[in-house]
């Protein structure tokens, strides 16, 4: 449901180390998660200006040593510690710290496990147009945790987060319209919104789309193409997506493999060089 919350390994030139003796203005996302970055490769003065930063109510710093508490990355892991700091931001109306509490919360991680808890924080985001949270929100009505069971409020949150190109979002929306759970079935629907997800990069709604052009759901039967998302799907680590290409095999030409494996390149190079 969640997605796991870590450091992007990110590259940040040029960036002014500030002493550990004075606080500037709130930081900026960025400054916070490069500071973030740098402690959580254990430099001390990093951590510590982190520390000061959110010591004197920056909710940017107060998520990113959340963040580092939650992740045990530069300090001891300490689920408790990443909730009280999360609190804090969320306390300010901080979104991505609303939403990180709400986690905490329906783990029971640092806190005790309370699905109403992690509704109402995960609302609060929601509310503020945080996709993650919205993702959240929605997976919760669509399984009846910490409020009733609803599959239209959850169609309703998941076409939030989608809208913004969420890619879980994407994929879990098109699984609504095939079945008509929430929403009216409609298989044209769902493939539109397996290909946004699949030009996201995620694995599950490339294979998806495969599967749609290989049986002809929503969109022309195309063997060519089903092959060229298999491949795709198999590029960005989804293993099953082998299986239907092998079989597909014998239902195409090799001229038509060859052109689905050199569209699938092309697609690769475009959307995630070095795949």
């Amino acid at each position: 449901m969640f997605i796991l919350r870590r450091f992007a390994q990110v590259v940040f030139v040029g960036f002014a180390v500030m002493t550990a003796t004075s606080v500037s203005a709130a930081m900026t996302a960025d400054q916070a998660e490069a500071l973030a970055l740098r402690a959580s490769k254990g430099n001390a003065p990093a951590l510590q200006q982190l520390r000061l930063s959110a010591g004197t109510g920056d909710a940017i710093a107060q998520y990113n040593l959340g963040l580092l508490y939650g992740s045990g990355h530069g300090v001891p892991q300490d689920y408790a510690q990443a909730a009280q700091w999360y609190r804090k931001a969320a306390d300010q109306g901080y979104t991505n710290a609303q939403d990180a509490l709400g986690s905490l919360y329906y783990l029971g991680h640092g806190v005790p496990k309370d699905y109403a808890q992690a509704e109402q924080w995960f609302r609060k985001a929601a509310d503020q147009g945080y996709a993650i949270a919205q993702y959240d929100l929605g997976v919760m009505y669509n399984i009846g945790q910490g409020v009733p069971q609803d599959y239209v409020q959850a169609a309703q949150w998941f076409s939030k987060a989608a809208d913004q190109r969420y890619a879980k979002a994407l994929s879990i929306l098109s699984v609504m319209y095939v079945i008509g759970q929430g929403v009216p079935r409609d298989y044209a629907q769902a493939a539109q919104w397996y290909r946004k997800g699949a030009d996201q990069g995620y694995a599950i709604a490339q294979y998806n789309l495969g599967v749609m052009y290989n049986i002809g759901q929503g969109v022309p039967q195309d063997y060519a193409q089903a092959a060229q998302w298999f491949i795709i799907a198999k590029a960005s680590g989804y293993s099953a997506a082998d299986q239907n290409l092998q079989k597909l095999e014998a239902l195409v030409t090799a001229s038509q493999i060859a052109q689905a494996q050199k569209l699938a390149g092309k697609w690769l190079a475009t959307h995630h060089p070095g795949k």
